[in-house]
């Protein structure tokens, strides 16, 4: 099976788990994405594998329209009940490829992407994507999950969320994407780090995970180096996992060139 159908086979089975997810529903990067993005009110605004539709929700009452996209019908239909039941009316919902989107050159004025991209297959292309249909001037916000620069840490940190998750593809390091932006002639205006507290059982559960996957993420974690358990802050007691951090990123980039 192909990443892209695993990614449609995880999240349409758990499609209303990340609605309700706390770190979806309410991380502080939320806000600092609205913060950041400069609007006036008049933008036609993107957001790439909407998810439970945070984002999009987010948005919605400060912009003048939101297409909210994502790779899996069950999602969408579960994000466009979340917003609408928020009372937002200007919000279309549609259902398509992160890596091949259904719109024009230069069709928005923002395009977003939250805790999404580590599960694109062709990173490059999306990047490519998000590049070809925003306005020129126009901003691309991206949120997700970073692993460290160390080469031994970023194996543990992907290792781990592919135990835990078989759609995930990758998370990158902060300079891979700094590079990978540049290079598609994006100019990087703002770059914001911050830590991630997972919970271990919510987190598993949220990917409704076998005790036996859910066992050997919780020996790679117990077995991992003193190094790895300090730069992760692995919480252990009794054998068992009770908590860990991440890393992520909030970039701001302008298509400027």
């Amino acid at each position: 099976m192909d990443n892209k159908s695993d990614v449609q086979k995880q999240f349409g089975s758990t499609a209303r788990s990340y609605v309700t997810s706390e770190i979806h529903q309410k991380g502080k990067d939320l806000q600092l994405l609205l913060a950041i993005s400069e609007i006036t009110g008049e933008e036609n605004l993107l957001d790439i594998a909407t998810g439970g539709g945070h984002t999009a929700n987010l948005f919605a009452p400060h912009v003048k329209h939101v297409t909210a996209l994502d790779l899996t019908q069950p999602m969408l239909q579960e994000a466009e009940k979340f917003i609408k039941g928020n009372g937002h009316k200007n919000v279309e919902f549609v259902q398509g490829d992160a890596e091949q989107l259904p719109f024009s050159d230069q069709t928005f004025d923002i395009v977003t992407c939250r805790i999404a991209p580590h599960h694109f297959p062709n990173i490059e292309k999306f990047i490519d994507e998000a590049y070809r249909v925003l306005k020129n001037e126009g901003y691309f916000l991206l949120d997700d999950n970073v692993t460290p620069e160390s080469d031994e840490q970023d194996q543990f940190y992907n290792t781990v969320e592919k135990l835990r998750d078989y759609s995930h593809f990758r998370a990158w390091k902060k300079t891979e994407w700094l590079k990978m932006l540049e290079l598609q002639g994006f100019l990087v205006e703002e770059l914001y780090r911050f830590e991630k507290t997972f919970e271990f059982d919510s987190w598993c559960n949220r990917m409704q995970l076998s005790k036996t996957n859910k066992d050997e993420i919780t020996n790679l974690m117990l077995d991992s180096s003193q190094e790895i358990k300090k730069r992760f802050h692995i919480i252990t007691i009794d054998q068992s996992i009770l908590s860990f951090k991440g890393e992520a990123i909030i970039i701001k980039a302008r298509k400027a060139f």
